[in-house]
């Protein structure tokens, strides 16, 4: 049985409203769930703050109130998970967007952070984005389609075999998507 917490959540919209203490957590955050085996990103663990520093930068630097997104997720004013939202600036795909690196930290796991994130950027995309859909990509082999279905989200494909983790284990990557 797990026990529900209630985060805060932070709606970072611009590079300026990321303090350095929560992009330092955000980063150590990253690295500590990649180095766990999540699939957020880096496939081959271990990672180094320094290794996973300038790819969090280059998120951060994009983000922008209508095209990208973090969505931060605070117990106690502690970072315990986090996601980035993207939307595609062509007309003919800016009604959705696509949902990456969808994380909580490995100490917080278990009381229903990632279904909490899920849930408030389902809220956020519709309400203050104005999306209709969103996508994401999860790794196979780990479950998180599973974890997903749980939220409504559907698969819509697989690219089997798509990810090499090692020599014998490739994994499919799992396509899917939520209609708002």
């Amino acid at each position: 049985m797990t026990h529900e917490a209630v985060p805060e959540f932070l709606d970072i919209t611009g590079p300026d409203q990321l303090p350095p203490t929560l992009r330092r957590e955000l980063i150590e955050c990253w690295v500590t769930v990649t180095n766990a085996g999540g699939a957020a990103g880096f496939p081959f663990p271990p990672v180094t703050f320094d290794q996973v520093a300038p790819v969090a930068d280059r998120i951060i630097a994009g983000l922008d109130p209508h095209r990208g997104r973090l969505l931060v997720a605070l117990l106690g004013g502690t970072l315990v998970g986090w996601l980035h939202i993207r939307r595609d600036a062509e007309p003919l795909t800016s009604h959705w967007g696509t949902v990456h690196h969808v994380q909580t930290h490995t100490a917080f796991r278990g009381r229903g952070l990632g279904a909490a994130l899920m849930h408030r950027v389902r809220r956020l995309a519709r309400e203050e984005m104005g999306l209709e859909q969103l996508h994401l990509a999860a790794r196979g082999g780990t479950g998180l389609e599973d974890f997903y279905a749980r939220l409504g989200w559907k698969e819509i494909g697989r690219w089997p075999g798509a990810l090499r983790l090692a020599p014998g284990d490739d994994r499919d990557e799992i396509l899917m998507v939520l209609t708002l």
